[in-house]
Order: C-alpha cells, then structure tokens, then sequence
C-alpha cells in the first residue's frame, strides 16, 4: 500500500511522463512520433491489460468504431510507472496522459488522462455531470467522465482518472445515458488500474465493475 506522499507522487508521475515518453516513441514506428497507422481492436489497445471487454465496448461506443489506430504495446500504465518510480516530484497538483485513441471517426481522439490532487474534491460538482457513486467522487457527462479515488491511510492524495473526447464530439440525440456510460466505465477501468498500480489498500474502495446508476 502507498503510505507516503512521495511514494504516491513517484508513481503517479512515473506513470504520466512515462506514458508521454512512450507516446511520443514507443507508440510508433514512425521516425516523427506520429502513431503508426496500424488497425487493432479495441481490446488491444493502451497496452490491451487496462481495457476489459466492458472497456473496449465502452470505445466502440463512444467512437462509433471498431477499429483503431494503434498505442503501442510499451503504452501501458504499469510500464510507465515502473519506468519512473525512482523520480521524485515537488509539486503537489500534477497532471498528464496515460493514453491516446485515435479511431477512424469524427472524434478526433479519445484521451485518457490522470489528474493528481492533494485535497479531497470538494465544492459543487459541474451540473453537467451526472454523479455516479465510485471512488470518492465520479462524474460522467455525454463528452467525459472522471472517477477520483483515494490512496493512502493517514494523508491520502487524490487521484482523477479521467475519459473524454477532444474536438468537437456530436451532442447525441436524444438519450444520453448510453454514452454516460461509456465514459463512466472507460474512466473507471483506468481508474482501477491506477488504483492496482499504486497498491492502494482495498484497490481504494473501487469495485471490479463500475456503478452505473445516478447516485442521489
């Protein structure tokens, strides 16, 4: 379990710039860092061990496809930890991607990124999100989603995992629950994943599928 404040920021961070590192190498074979235009599954993507059938189907859902543009198979988030665990960080806010999905659809990519905070959220969530009762907030609107969790007993941090679409996605017409939850269930994957990674005690109170209905 992480008890320590370093510890939890030298593996969040190991896992953040080590994703950005392997994005801009081991993702491609291109010698520009673009990714290479390989078609995979959605299974197989950010390394294949994060996203579960209910992830990959998540993908399709949101993106509308079923193929995609390869991560790389370096892309993952315990490679990345590993890689940069012996780093120390002095900031107390930290953020970054763990992962890029690049369909052939109209959103441009579909970004997985972790947010690191020391204070617990607080404050009214925005409206625009429906409160799911994961972690200890999560949130998931028709564009994005997030699950924030706590590792740590005595001064635990706070980590976001967050899922959402960058361009201009298309508002959906009429229900917006299908897509809710795809964004729910792909941000709590890589939520549960980060939770694994960083040994946090009971996986940070986080179950093995997410919970979908509203809480009130």
């Amino acid at each position: 379990m992480v008890t320590t404040r370093t510890r939890t920021h030298r593996l969040l961070f190991g896992a953040v710039a080590g994703a950005l590192a392997l994005l801009a190498t081991g993702c491609s074979d291109d010698p520009d860092g673009k990714p290479a235009d390989v078609s995979v599954t959605a299974d197989k993507l950010c390394g294949g061990a994060v996203v579960t059938k209910d992830a990959a189907k998540a993908i399709e859902v949101i993106t509308g496809e079923t193929r995609f543009i390869a991560s790389g198979e370096s892309s993952t988030v315990t490679d990345a930890a590993e890689e940069l665990t012996r780093e120390a960080i002095t900031s107390t806010n930290e953020r970054g991607d763990i992962c890029r999905i690049y369909p052939y659809a109209p959103v441009d990519e579909l970004r997985i990124r972790w947010v690191l905070m020391s204070n617990a959220p607080k404050g009214t969530p925005d409206p625009k999100f429906t409160r799911l009762p994961m972690g200890e907030r999560a949130g998931a609107a028709h564009d994005t989603a997030y699950v924030t969790f706590a590792c740590g007993r005595n001064q635990p941090d706070y980590i976001s995992a967050w899922a959402e679409a960058t361009g201009r996605p298309t508002e959906p017409e009429g229900d917006e629950r299908p897509l809710k939850n795809a964004y729910a269930t792909l941000a709590h994957a890589f939520a549960l994943a980060m939770a694994k990674e960083l040994n946090c005690e009971d996986n940070a109170g986080l179950k093995p599928k997410p919970s979908l209905i509203p809480a009130s």
